[in-house]
């Protein structure tokens, strides 16, 4: 979600500061052609919106608000989230009990904690120690790309949200920068591959992105059915591997050429190390031998959910106590919670509750059956291969991936009802797809930090267009293929 305000000289300020001077004229123009847009809106649902009821006619009116406001506005994502959130309790639209219960729903605390252990872990060095040794291993430019996306697609599973991942990879990635600083294709290839793998590893888990709390929360309110942590890792693990991987060999084949993939790489763990300021030789020491042993219980205990019964939320719970305790922990409390972004927290929170006022309004039927009302009686791969088409293109317009799904999951469950398909299987489907946004420098936070690292020459804009024109296709072919042929084996059919 965004952080800073854009002014007109391009440069940004803090979230929260206080802007001084009259606002310059490009600005009030892009306001006064939303206010427009919005009363425009807002007048036709409320008078124009036949067989909805009045309810609904104001959760649409704030919906389709809200979004105009994600989509066009530098206001933050979370501002505008919580606004509409209390624009819809004042109405009567939605309960207040349903917006403030948000903020303590398992996977808001879920979020909360794994954050905690992420900290203990990243404050130790474990995890750049693991990926400096496996990185170390590589011989080939194909080879690093690799074990590159291996140790990406590994952090998924310890480490929260992609701009989490991002931070902790950048190091490693300046690391390879400078071994390899004669081979600029090369510096290319790794600088898109990533973010690129990042993003779609993300899938992999729960845990692996907000939106994917947002999806599960919002499709067992609208149906009673859940996805939880272990059906996740079942369904997008093996999605991630196969889009990570594939993200490397096309990034590889798009950035460099057949005598750059074969030249021969000597990267030791001691120049990944240095770089990132963390000594990979030698035995772990207590903290991270600490952390390793930490991380893995609470990983494990997440995947056996079916067999004990304790909810990850209290799991993750535990694991926090125990990462920030004064005796066994690695990091304060006061200092881990400092690393939880509250503001996406919030954020999910209003946009759960919006969901469900979409849902029981009414007005989530009332738009599928518009926008939908042509496609009746047509199968239902035609259906999810629109969903899917739609999900992967919504990044040029909402850059929160949150955002993303705040918007599309509800309209996605309505649908998949009344076309008889599974609405678990064409929210996920949804999500999935939700997670490709590398066409712009602006599509997410991790791109946008790889765009502009010190010291090095990265990807540009165009860069970014010709890989996204090949990828982008293949991504959407590959979460159809999977929706279609791969997650029905895991208990996920249509």
């Amino acid at each position: 979600m965004r952080t800073t305000v854009r002014t007109k000289a391009a440069t940004t300020v803090p979230a929260g500061s206080v802007r001084t001077g009259p606002m310059p004229a490009k600005a009030a123009r892009r306001y006064a052609i939303l206010g427009v847009a919005a009363v425009v809106a807002c007048a036709w649902i409320m008078f124009g919106a036949g067989g909805l009821s009045a309810g609904g006619r104001i959760t649409l009116a704030v919906f389709a608000v809200a979004t105009l406001l994600w989509m066009f506005s530098p206001v933050d994502d979370t501002f505008v989230a919580l606004s509409a959130g209390l624009v819809l309790v004042a109405t009567g639209a939605l309960e207040s009990e349903t917006l403030f219960g948000s903020l303590g729903d398992p996977t808001i605390w879920l979020l909360i904690c794994a954050f905690v252990i992420a900290a203990g872990v990243s404050r130790t060095g474990l995890a750049t120690r693991m990926a400096a040794f496996l990185v170390a291993g590589a011989r080939t430019v194909r080879g690093l790309a690799h074990l590159t996306t291996a140790a990406l697609v590994a952090t998924a599973f310890a480490i929260p949200a992609t701009s989490g991942r991002a931070a902790l990879a950048l190091p490693i990635f300046l690391a390879l920068a400078r071994a390899l600083r004669d081979r600029r294709r090369v510096v290319l290839a790794l600088a898109l591959i990533f973010p690129a793998v990042i993003l779609l590893s993300a899938v992999a888990t729960l845990i692996g992105a907000g939106a994917h709390l947002i999806t599960a929360e919002m499709l067992a309110r609208a149906t009673g059915e859940r996805i939880g942590f272990v059906q996740w890792l079942l369904l997008g693990t093996p999605l991630a591997l196969v889009s990570s991987h594939l993200a490397a060999e096309v990034v590889l084949l798009l950035t460099a050429t057949r005598e750059d993939r074969r030249r021969p790489v000597s990267i030791s763990a001691e120049d990944v190390g240095e770089a990132a300021g963390v000594t990979v030789t030698g035995p772990l020491t207590e903290h991270q031998a600490r952390s390793a042993a930490l991380l893995a219980v609470v990983v494990v205990l997440w995947c056996g959910e079916p067999l004990h019964g304790v909810p990850p939320a209290v799991v993750a719970l535990v694991g926090a106590i125990i990462s920030a305790s004064p005796w066994l922990g690695t990091v304060t409390l006061g200092e881990s919670l400092t690393t939880v972004p509250w503001s996406m927290l919030l954020f999910m929170a209003a946009t759960m509750a919006m969901g469900v006022a979409l849902t029981t309004s009414g007005a989530a039927a009332w738009i599928t059956g518009g926008l939908l009302g042509g496609t009746r009686g047509a199968p239902a791969w035609v259906l999810l291969a629109g969903v899917i088409v739609v999900s992967t293109l919504a990044h040029l317009v909402l850059q929160s991936r949150s955002a993303r799904s705040s918007v599309l999951v509800p309209l996605v469950i309505t649908a998949a009802v009344g076309a008889g398909i599974s609405p678990a299987a064409a929210a996920f489907a949804s999500t999935a797809a939700a997670g490709f946004c590398l066409t712009l420098p602006s599509s997410a936070k991790p791109v946008a930090l790889f765009h502009q690292v010190e010291g090095v020459t990265t990807y540009t804009p165009r860069d970014l267009l010709r890989v996204s024109a090949v990828l982008a296709p293949l991504t959407a072919a590959l979460v159809l293929v999977f929706a279609l042929y791969v997650w029905p084996l895991l208990g996920l059919s249509l």
